[in-house]
Parts: C-alpha cells; structure tokens; sequence
C-alpha cells in the first residue's frame, strides 16, 4: 500500500521538528568535552562531633590517577586547631584523611571554605553530625565553596541538596541526555515514551542502589565504553525504524522499548553509582540520598523531554509561518535520518576514546 502523498505544509512541519533535534545533537557534539570534563565524583566532608568542642574529621577526594588526587583542601574556621595529624591513604579510586580537631566555642556560625574548589569541576558533599543528634547537609560547588555552619540545621536542606545532585546529574551528564533523545526518536506515543523512560530511571536506581550499599561493584572504565555503546545501539534501531523494507519486522526496541531501556538503565546506573559510593556516605544516611536522588533524576529526565516537545513545538509553528516551496524529497530524507546519525557518530566517537582510555592506548 502507498503512502499518501505529503502536503507541502505538512513537509515543512516535519523539517522543523527534524532541525531542532538536529539543532540539539549539534549543541551535544559542540560541548561534549566540556560537559564530560565535570567529574561526577563528589569529594565527601564528614565532622562527627565526638564533645562541646571537637570533631572527627573524614575527608575524601575523588583520585587523579594511581597516586594524585584533586587539589582541593579543607579550610576549617580559625578557632578549630588540629588534635592529630591527618592520617591519608588512596584506595577505591579516592583519597582519604582522618584527623581530629577542636574548635572552640562549636562549630556554629564558623565558615568551611575549600581551598582548590573554584579551579575544578567537581561538587563537595558536606555533612555536620552533632551530638544531640541533628544533621547538616549541604552541597559545595565551584560557584559556592564556603559553608556557614548553621546552629538549628533545617530538615529541608537534605531534601534539597539531593533532589539537586540527582537533577544535575542528569542535565550535565551528555551521554545519559542522548540516550534519551534517541528514546524520544525511536518511541511513538506520549504513553509508551512516559513508560520508557521511568523504566530507565527505576533501572538506573537499582544500579545505583546496588553500588552505593556495597554489593556491586564494577571498574567506571569499561561501564562508561558500554554506556557509549548503548547510545550507539538506539542510533542504530532509529535508523531501522525508517528502513521500509524493516517496517514489516519491527525489531524489540520498537515493540518493547521499555524493556531496552530498563536493560541498558542498569549500565547507567552504574556509571554515577561508583562516585556516589566513593564520596564516602555513610550507611545510615545512603537511603535517604538515594530516594532523594532518584526523584531528581527522574525530575530531570521529564524536564530535559519537555523542553525538547516545547522546542519541537515552537519550531514547528516558525515553519508554518514560511511562504517559501518546500524542500525536495531528497532533502527531507537526509534531515529525516541526520539526528540519528548525529547522536550514534557522538557516541562512537565516545566508545572509541574510552576504549583507548581503557586499554591505556
């Protein structure tokens, strides 16, 4: 059976949607090594007050390699002093010192700055244990080093500081970002897309919960080439999905797009769950983080799908407002299958340079 023909208008509707996703994998492609060069690594500060005025310090920071770490430091107010010299060792890909301090008159009111912070890329997750038991969690960036230590912490800030780490993680990670377009080019349907993509999140909590608890563990290296090669698979299963001579045969990715995704959401996961565990968070605090960083994940992951339906819109309505002829079949086909071949060259690029980094080449 033919297909009808396309009117002209609805011709140039098409293109618009096709050139704001392209539009989008060429913003990807332009930035993919400044948005990859942000270490999803926190550094973790721990001070358990152990009396009035002193703390166990925990300090651990993301390594650089076999025996380097980031340099970045531990500024504690001027009125704390050192009860014992740091104790430092490297081991799970991190740096770690403990010493003990004491501050007189407490730490409240008193500034945490870290030294180095503003010349990376990195975030620092800090948390104050005191000893009539309250918590105070924050989240130090490059934008924000300093801490003012609060003296009634409020329930809220730990609440917002994971929802943000599992927002931003989402919107500043490029590779998770392009799977996703590729689910929006591969899924039909604002159902099926809503189900695809919560089967990625819930597979990518899984991992994660996994991992940061200590029960899996797998080296980042060889995750990070098969995440670049699961992005490269949904490229694939797109440009499929325009083949006629497949249409008859729809592959799974197109019957079960949910299931795909669930499976490759694992391998996700697993690409921030080992920084995660890495920063050092305690047991007792880990479920609570996750929870809060799976919402925001998934909050990021509807909002990055929302304003790319809002830009798909926007450029489609610009198109209706053209008098111009429209472009050749020819032309139309090439747009048609430009995204796909933009978001698999990005990701092959990426499994080709993680594999080399891998093998040490």
């Amino acid at each position: 059976m033919k297909r009808p023909m396309q009117t002209a208008a609805h011709m140039r509707v098409n293109i618009g949607a096709r050139w704001v996703v392209c539009f989008c994998c060429v913003i990807f492609l332009f930035y993919a090594s400044t948005l990859l060069a942000h270490e999803v690594r926190p550094a973790y500060l721990e001070m358990r007050q152990t009396a009035n005025d002193t703390y166990d310090v925990l300090w651990k920071v993301p390594g650089a390699g076999d025996d380097l770490r980031l340099a970045i430091y531990v500024e504690l107010p001027s009125k704390c002093a050192k009860l014992s010299a740091p104790r430092g060792v490297f081991a799970a890909g991190a740096y770690t010192e403990r010493w003990s301090v004491k501050c007189g008159g407490g730490l409240a009111g008193g500034e945490i700055h870290i030294i180095g912070l503003t010349a990376t890329m990195t975030d620092v997750l800090v948390r104050l244990e005191r000893l009539e038991g309250t918590t105070q969690i924050a989240r130090l960036q490059p934008s924000n080093p300093s801490l003012i230590v609060e003296a009634a912490p409020s329930r809220l800030e730990v609440v917002r500081t994971y929802l943000l780490l599992g927002v931003e993680h989402i919107l500043s990670g490029v590779d998770h970002l392009l799977f996703i377009l590729g689910l929006l080019l591969l899924v039909r349907g604002v159902g099926r897309l809503v189900k695809t993509v919560s089967a990625f999140t819930i597979a990518h909590s899984v991992t994660l919960s996994l991992a940061a608890l200590g029960f899996v563990h797998v080296p980042p290296p060889p995750v990070e080439a098969v995440i670049a090669l699961s992005i490269v698979f949904v490229a694939c299963e797109v440009l499929r999905s325009y083949d006629a001579s497949a249409a008859a045969k729809p592959s799974l990715a197109e019957r079960q797009p949910w299931l795909v995704a669930f499976s490759f959401g694992l391998l996700h996961g697993l690409g921030f769950a080992s920084g995660l565990s890495e920063a050092g968070l305690p047991p007792d605090h880990i479920p609570l983080a996750l929870a809060l960083f799976s919402v925001g994940v998934e909050i990021g992951h509807f909002g990055f799908i929302a304003a790319v339906f809002t830009s798909i819109a926007l450029g489609r309505r610009a198109i209706r407002r053209l008098r111009s002829s429209p472009l050749r079949p020819q032309h139309l086909a090439v747009l048609r299958v430009l995204p796909a071949y933009a978001i698999g060259g990005v990701a092959m690029f990426w499994l080709i340079e993680r594999i080399a980094a891998f093998r040490g080449v």
